[in-house]
């Protein structure tokens, strides 16, 4: 156990989420569904199973799918699906209102839900003890923190010319943005879920020799699988509606292995978070570790606003709004330590 190098580690995955979207700045000439669906294809299926090639023992990764119980894949593929559900609209929701306000909103909720919704299935009262108590109040502490987050988003949209919303989010709507951010922060909790759901392959990694730091590599597979489900069917459906199934073959050459490349990029930066967040976790001491899935969603609501001033997303507000933004980041970021003390 080592909480400080664990702590780390979790932070390096953190640099690597909030960070994923910004190399879709380089992509040209394709249209979101296109470039969202190569960096899942990356993400989700091809980066999974590297990592776990290169850090699970020789020759033993097959060996561990095969012997590891059919129900715990099929509920982490189920979870997963889940969560492909909210990985789609946390895209949507990052196009609409940028890298900030899109990470801050969905990551506060993803951390509320990922630990209110198991007691809720579960059918526990939550006003029958302290910890119950705990918890609820730190969802509403979660939902305060995304209305003053939200009420930034106003002023910043009611402070910014059409033309300053444009060039910092292309597409800013804020809306339609929240709408989608609090629709993808719900269903991304089920990613939590699916690790639950993946503890029994995770054993049977470690029975075959796997380094504690890497045994949810295996679970990964089968969860990042669901999600690209989700994922490859919408976008499937936005290609053929929209007709960009041709950004794929109509642009030349550079620009197509310009795409692969930023894309593919931005689906390793993606994947780092929960490589790290699994080394992370494991170094953690039993009383620390509950409060892993917090530290991980803090440090990215953290990081994706620095992002997002370093992008020039507030460039042209007045201070008042910063000042308003800083707030909200803060009691959302309290907000998920005291949703896992409950």
């Amino acid at each position: 156990m080592n909480p400080i190098a664990g702590i780390l580690l979790i932070a390096l995955g953190s640099i690597g989420a909030a960070s994923f979207y910004v190399p879709f700045k380089k992509v040209r000439s394709w249209a979101w569904e296109s470039y969202w669906i190569s960096q899942g294809l990356f993400a989700w299926i091809v980066i999974p199973w590297i990592f776990a090639l290169l850090f699970i023992p020789k020759g033993e990764l097959m060996p561990i799918i095969q012997e590891s119980p059919d129900k715990a894949k099929l509920m982490a593929m189920f979870f997963g699906i889940l969560w492909g559900f909210g990985g789609l609209t946390f895209g949507l929701a990052l196009r609409y209102l940028g890298v900030a306000l899109g990470q801050s909103i969905a990551l506060g909720l993803c951390a509320a839900f990922g630990t209110l919704l198991p007691p809720i299935i579960a059918g526990d009262n939550l006003f029958s003890s302290t910890g119950g108590i705990l918890t609820v109040a730190g969802v509403a502490i979660t939902v305060a923190g995304i209305i003053i987050i939200g009420y930034a988003g106003s002023l910043k949209s009611s402070e910014m010319t059409e033309e300053q919303k444009r060039a910092a989010v292309k597409e800013f709507a804020l809306k339609k943005g929240i709408l989608i951010a609090i629709f993808a922060g719900v269903m991304s909790a089920c990613f939590n879920f699916g690790y639950e759901a993946g503890k029994p392959i995770e054993e049977v990694a470690l029975a075959h020799g796997t380094n504690p730091l890497y045994q949810k590599n295996p679970s990964l597979i089968f969860i990042l699988l669901g999600g690209f489900i989700t994922n490859l069917v919408y976008c499937a459906f936005l290609n053929i509606r929209n007709k960009t199934y041709k950004d794929y073959y109509t642009v030349s050459g550079n620009v197509f292995l310009n795409n692969l490349f930023f894309t593919f990029l931005a689906g390793l930066l993606w994947f780092l978070q929960f490589h790290f967040f699994g080394m992370g976790s494991s170094k953690l001491p039993a009383g620390m570790a509950v409060f892993g899935w917090s530290i991980l969603m803090a440090l990215n609501i953290a990081i994706s606003n620095i992002w997002g001033i370093l992008l020039g997303e507030w460039k042209g507000v007045k201070t008042k709004t910063i000042v308003v933004l800083i707030i909200g980041i803060t009691v959302l970021i309290l907000s998920t330590f005291i949703v896992k003390l409950g």
